[in-house]
């Protein structure tokens, strides 16, 4: 990965962040992006992102972040200078989750619950 790719792939992440945070409407549960995936000619970002919450609160954060996927791309090409606008692919990945579980084990472990 070429030294501007990762520049690109670090301002996507704070940038996605901050659009998820404060334009994008209905998410539930806590939502980070965990990484970006850019192509060599930055014309496409695969956006991994983890919420931690119950179930229904994942299931409807994917949704909205799914319908809103347009949205975040447009606001991405007004605050990142870039040529093109990479087209954005959202993928979920529970690995907030199950970190939090692992920690939780190793709580009750060390405490004798298990």
């Amino acid at each position: 990965m070429t030294l501007r790719n990762e520049r690109v792939r670090k301002e996507l992440m704070r940038e996605i962040s901050d659009i998820l945070r404060r334009e994008v409407r209905g998410l539930e549960g806590v939502v980070s992006i965990v990484d970006v995936e850019v192509s060599h000619d930055n014309s496409y970002a695969k956006v991994i992102y983890s919420v931690l919450g119950t179930e229904e609160q994942v299931e409807k954060s994917k949704e909205v972040i799914e319908k809103s996927t347009p949205k975040i791309r447009y606001e991405v090409g007004r605050r990142v200078r870039l040529r093109l606008t990479p087209e954005l692919r959202f993928v979920y990945s529970n690995g907030l989750e199950e970190g939090s579980r692992v920690t939780e084990l190793i709580n009750k472990i060390s405490r004798g619950e298990i």
